[in-house]
């Protein structure tokens, strides 16, 4: 356990400092400067801006400082808010992503393992059909285009909810209802699928022959194995619902990370690009470790390193 817990903190490093270099080197690629709208006939403001922000500095220089920022975690001052730095702006709006993307995966992952579960149980009933129509549709819509349509039918026809901002428990419903929905339904089918191989079990017909009740069966026999490949796709499905915020934040004008990000890529904001990247990346690659290790924790048959002479 504790080799393989090395090996896959190694590997996260390795990608976190992989993805870190692509970016660096992605934004430097691009031509023109941070400064383009700001340029003046005055050469010496501009090489003052440059120095100040080290774009003066060989490229091979640039990295190294940048390597530097991201070891003692200080990316420095946004060039498009010289009164802010990249750490006040990570402070200021991940919580609210962060707040936005556990509240989804909470909702999508309970309204998808019940719905699946039920799905399952009532095979080729209403329900089951219901709840693979569902699905099919949260797939198959983006959660932008959703976003859309709450916001005009929701909030603006009916004027059930408020819209934007991140005040109020009520401003949370219509973007985690955007964000969910898909993942929702991905869930419902995982579920409904592994279910129905589950309760062809020869343990599941043993559990029934016992005379134990439906109930316990499905809750403590049926559902903890059905739910081992929905516990496999949970650390890719955060990823996707932490970064499809960035889409919704900008739809519901919610205050988070989101706005930031969007705004440092139209404003070639290199420190705020890079330094939100690595956090990001960083913070997903852990989510993906934790996953794992949950993973082996749930299947004690699963083996985390191969044994000596196994193929």
């Amino acid at each position: 356990m504790a080799k393989y817990i090395v090996k896959r903190f190694l590997m996260m490093i390795a990608t976190i400092f992989i993805i870190s270099t692509l970016t660096f080197f992605l934004m430097h690629s691009l031509p023109g400067s941070p400064f383009d709208e700001e340029r003046t006939s005055n050469p010496t403001i501009q090489a003052n801006l440059e120095k100040f922000y080290k774009l003066d500095q060989p490229i091979g220089v640039q990295y190294v400082y940048y390597l530097k920022s991201i070891v003692t975690f200080d990316f420095g001052p946004s060039i498009k808010k010289p009164n802010d730095t990249v750490n006040n702006l990570l402070a200021r709006g991940f919580p609210i992503s962060f707040e936005l993307g556990i509240i989804t995966m909470l909702v999508a992952v309970v309204s998808g393992i019940i719905l699946g579960t039920f799905a399952a149980l009532r095979h080729n009933g209403i329900i089951d059909y219901f709840a693979m129509a569902f699905a099919v549709v949260g797939i198959s819509v983006p959660n932008f285009v959703l976003a859309t349509l709450l916001i005009q039918q929701v909030a603006v026809n009916w004027e059930l909810l408020p819209t934007a901002t991140w005040s109020s428990p009520l401003h949370m419903i219509l973007p985690t209802l955007a964000l969910a929905t898909g993942p929702t339904a991905i869930i419902a089918r995982l579920t409904r699928a592994s279910m129905l191989e589950v309760l062809t079990q020869d343990y599941i017909k043993m559990a029934r022959a016992k005379g134990l009740s439906p109930v316990r069966i499905v809750v403590r026999h049926a559902l903890r194995n059905a739910l081992m490949p929905v516990v496999t796709i949970m650390g890719t499905m955060l990823a996707g619902i932490l970064t499809g915020t960035f889409v919704i934040e900008q739809i519901f004008a919610i205050p988070g990370m989101g706005k930031y990000f969007v705004e440092s890529i139209n404003n070639r904001d290199y420190p705020v690009i890079m330094g939100s990247t690595v956090f990001y990346s960083a913070f997903l690659v852990f989510m993906l470790f934790l996953v794992d290790m949950v993973y082996g924790f749930l299947d004690p048959r699963i083996k985390l390193h191969k044994k000596e002479g196994e193929v």
